[in-house]
């Protein structure tokens, strides 16, 4: 695996922007399917944003886009807290994406239950049952990072971070409702690993996962492909 690499942008704007352009190109360079993994948050809403809009919605053949997610509250599709909600309105809904390209994260039955129907989607994508990471199961994975430290739903001191056979797992304890994340194995599984990190509160925590401090979810993600990290100026203060 490569050493991770670091792109520092001025600002959230430049942040975004640069982002934008780097999925663009490389989606409009992909030969068959090109699969991406979205995040949740307040940070990647603005990329979403552009995204849509005509100087990269253009550029990309929405017809062989695959759009996954990383993880997810257990709320229905149209809550305010859902992650899929967000992506729809700040970017899916404006584009020529067929609706049998775009894998949202079940959120009815249980939340174990809901978590086997994703990794079966998942495995139906793939092809195959075993994750193998000579053949990424996503071209991008998108991730962002909390304060605590963490990233997707894998929190600090929950079950989910050692979890190393199922691609997808329910997070129930420490978190105000259920969630479904993507595990450390299905998210290594991927060309590139993107970070996308802006504002000075996260800058130590960027420090910190950088410098290889494990108690930080964050900081034990891993990439089959390349793990960019990718900040803005007041993230890279620390």
């Amino acid at each position: 695996m490569a050493e991770p690499r670091t792109v520092i942008c001025a600002d959230h704007d430049a942040l975004a922007s640069h982002v934008a352009d780097w999925i663009t190109d490389l989606a409009a360079a992909a030969e068959g399917r090109f699969s991406i993994a979205l995040s949740g948050g307040s940070t990647p809403k603005l990329l979403y944003e552009m995204l849509s809009e005509p100087a990269f919605n253009h550029r990309i053949p929405w017809n062989r886009v695959h759009v996954f997610f990383g993880d997810e509250r257990f709320v229905p599709p149209d809550s305010a807290l859902s992650n899929f909600r967000m992506a729809r309105e700040a970017l899916l809904d404006h584009v020529h994406i067929p609706g049998r390209n775009i894998h949202p994260m079940p959120t009815t039955g249980t939340p174990a239950e809901a978590a086997l129907a994703y990794q079966a989607e998942l495995a139906t994508y793939y092809g195959r049952e075993t994750l193998d990471m000579a053949e990424p199961l996503f071209d991008v994975m998108l991730l962002g990072l909390g304060e605590d430290g963490h990233t997707a739903s894998l929190f600090p001191g929950t079950a989910a971070l050692d979890e190393s056979l199922a691609w997808v797992t329910s997070v129930t304890e420490g978190v105000p409702q259920p969630r479904l994340t993507l595990t450390y194995p299905a998210i290594a599984c991927s060309r590139f690993v993107a970070f996308l990190v802006e504002g000075k509160k996260k800058a130590e925590m960027v420090r910190r996962a950088q410098a290889g401090d494990r108690s930080l979810p964050s900081a034990r993600v891993t990439a089959a492909g390349e793990l960019i990290w990718f900040i803005d100026q007041a993230a890279a203060s620390a």
